[in-house]
């Protein structure tokens, strides 16, 4: 198979070795995977290599500063214990 210089294609071992991945796990995955598919051939673009990687490309959530406190009493600081009934008590 010939491929020209503007839109390469990538066999399945090709491909996983750019990827980094078992040739197993690639054809595995492969109907949630970006491809071209001839008949039985399966070929796949440096473009579907990329959109294959961006797929699985994990940012970690922004570090947040923590919030100023608002005060520093203890937001349950008014609360007051209720008084204790008398034995015998009714109310």
């Amino acid at each position: 198979m010939h491929t020209s210089q503007c839109d390469p294609r990538h066999t399945y071992p090709e491909a996983a070795a750019i990827l980094r991945v078992d040739e197993s796990w690639l054809r595995r995955h492969i109907k949630s995977l970006p491809h071209s598919k001839k008949g039985r051939v399966v070929t796949f673009t440096d473009d579907d290599l990329y959109r294959f990687a961006a797929q699985f490309h994990h940012e970690p959530p922004p570090v947040r500063a923590p919030a100023p406190p608002t005060s520093s009493r203890h937001p349950l600081a008014h609360l007051v214990p209720l008084p204790r009934r008398a034995p015998g008590a009714t109310g």
